[in-house]
C-alpha cells in the first residue's frame, strides 16, 4: 500500500472541530492544544506548503460569552453567538500564528458562495490571492447571515468545498475519533479501523454515525459526505484523531487514521468536470494565434478573441471555437458576456479604462480550460 503523508502535500485544507478547539463545559478555547497545532502548521508553512484552516468554534465560544449554555439554540441565537465568537476566534488564530510571523485572514463563507458560479469564482480568487501572498486563511461558515435553508450546517462539507475550490491535494479532518471504523468503536469494542478507502461503496456509507459531543454538528456521516466531494475533486482526505497535541505531525507518525484516496489528481478531476459535466452558456471564437497558444497550454487572452455569442455571467462554462467553427475547448470565463465583448481584441493593460476596473488578464485561465480530445499537441 502506498504510504500517504501530510509532508508530501503542496496545498492542505485543515478542518478543526468545535469539540477539539473549545472546552464543552466552559466554552473556552484550548490554547495549549491550539498552540501545538499552530506549531505544526508553521512547520509545514516554512516548508513552502500552503495551508488553509477551516475552523469551527465561533458559536461555542459566543454562547458562553452570551450565557446561552443550557438549551438548544434557536437560529437567531446561533447567529448572535457566531457574531460574538467569530471575533474571539479570529483573534486567537491571529495571536497564535503571529508568534511565527505568519499573517492570517478571516474568511466567512455561505453555501451560496459555493453554489453560485460568480460568487464561487470570487471566493476562489480571493483564497488564491491570499495563498500567493503567504497568508493563512481561516475560514468558517458565515453563521451570522446563513439561514437554516441555505447553510452547510457542518464544517466537514464546507472544508471539502473549500478544498475543491482551491484544488487542494489534501484535506485533513481532525476529529474526536481516529478514523473510519466498521462500527462506532465507542459502542462496539470489536470494531476495526479501515486504513484506506478508494471508493465510497454502500458498505462504507453504512458505517457512518452521529456526533456525541455537545458542540459538534457533524459526525461520521458528514465526514463521508465530505469524502465524496473530496474524491470527486481529486483531493486526498484523511480522518485522524485531533485530541492529541501536535495533531498534524502525529498523522505521519501513527497508523491509526483513514485515508480516502481519489483516482484522479485535482487538476485532472477539475478538467474532467469542465469537459464532461458543464453545459456551455455561450461560445467564443478565437484566431489562429490564440488556438496555437491554447495547444501550448497557455491561457486564453482577449486579444485572440474575434467573436462572442450568448448571454453568460462571470464563471459560466463557455465553448471555444476556431475560425472554421470547430469546437476545440471548454472553459470557465472570467467576464460576463457584456464585459467580454467590450475587451475583445484588446490588451489587458487597456481593461481598466474600458471596464472601469482592472479585471483578470485572461479571458479564461488555463486552470479553468480544457482542450477536447484530439486537440493536444
Amino acid at each position: 500500500m502506498v504510504r500517504h503523508s501530510i509532508s508530501q502535500s503542496k496545498r492542505i485544507v485543515i478542518k478543526i472541530g468545535s469539540s477539539l478547539l473549545v472546552d464543552d463545559n466552559a466554552g473556552m478555547i484550548h490554547h495549549a492544544w491550539l498552540n501545538s497545532l499552530i506549531e505544526d502548521i508553521a512547520f509545514y508553512f516554512n516548508q513552502n506548503q500552503e495551508v488553509i484552516i477551516v475552523s469551527s468554534g465561533a458559536i461555542a465560544i459566543g454562547r458562553r460569552h452570551l450565557k446561552l449554555k443550557d438549551h438548544a439554540l434557536l437560529l437567531e441565537e446561533k447567529q448572535a453567538a457566531a457574531a460574538v465568537g467569530q471575533i474571539k476566534l479570529a483573534h486567537a488564530y491571529q495571536e497564535a500564528l503571529g508568534k511565527y510571523d505568519i499573517s492570517v485572514a478571516q474568511v466567512l463563507l455561505t453555501l451560496e458562495d459555493s453554489e453560485n458560479r460568480e460568487r464561487y469564482l470570487n471566493a476562489k480568487n480571493t483564497l488564491e490571492t491570499l495563498l500567493n501572498l503567504k497568508v493563512v486563511p481561516v475560514i468558517n461558515e458565515n453563521d451570522t447571515v446563513a439561514t437554516a435553508e441555505i447553510r452547510y450546517g457542518d464544517n466537514d462539507r464546507l472544508a471539502a468545498r473549500v478544498a475543491q475550490m482551491v484544488s487542494a491535494d489534501t484535506l485533513v479532518l481532525l476529529s474526536d475519533i481516529e478514523g473510519l471504523y466498521t462500527a462506532d468503536p465507542r459502542k462496539e469494542p470489536k470494531a476495526t479501523l479501515i486504513p484506506e478507502v478508494t471508493q465510497l461503496t454502500p458498505e462504507i456509507i453504512a458505517m457512518g454515525g452521529h456526533s456525541a459531543t455537545q458542540y459538534g454538528s457533524g459526525g461520521m456521516i458528514t465526514k463521508l459526505a465530505a469524502a465524496k466531494i473530496a474524491l470527486e475533486s481529486g483531493c486526498k482526505m484523511v480522518i485522524a484523531a485531533g485530541k492529541y497535541l501536535h495533531p498534524l505531525k502525529r498523522i505521519d507518525q501513527v497508523k491509526t487514521k483513514t485515508w480516502f484516496v481519489p483516482q484522479l489528481t485535482p487538476k485532472n478531476a477539475r478538467k474532467n468536470w469542465i469537459a464532461q459535466h458543464l453545459k456551455p452558456k455561450g461560445t467564443i471564437t478565437i484566431d489562429q494565434g490564440a488556438y496555437t497558444a491554447l495547444k501550448e497550454g497557455k491561457s486564453l487572452l482577449s486579444v485572440g478573441v474575434i467573436q462572442i455569442q450568448g448571454e453568460f455571467h462571470q464563471g459560466d462554462p463557455i465553448s471555444i471555437l476556431t475560425e472554421d467553427h470547430k469546437e476545440i475547448a471548454k472553459g470557465l470565463i472570467n467576464y460576463s458576456a457584456q464585459d467580454a465583448k467590450k475587451i475583445m481584441r484588446k490588451k489587458s493593460n487597456e481593461f481598466a479604462n474600458i471596464l472601469g476596473y482592472p479585471g483578470s488578464d485572461e479571458i479564461i485561465h488555463r486552470d479553468d480550460l480544457v482542450l477536447l480530445a484530439g486537440e493536444k499537441t
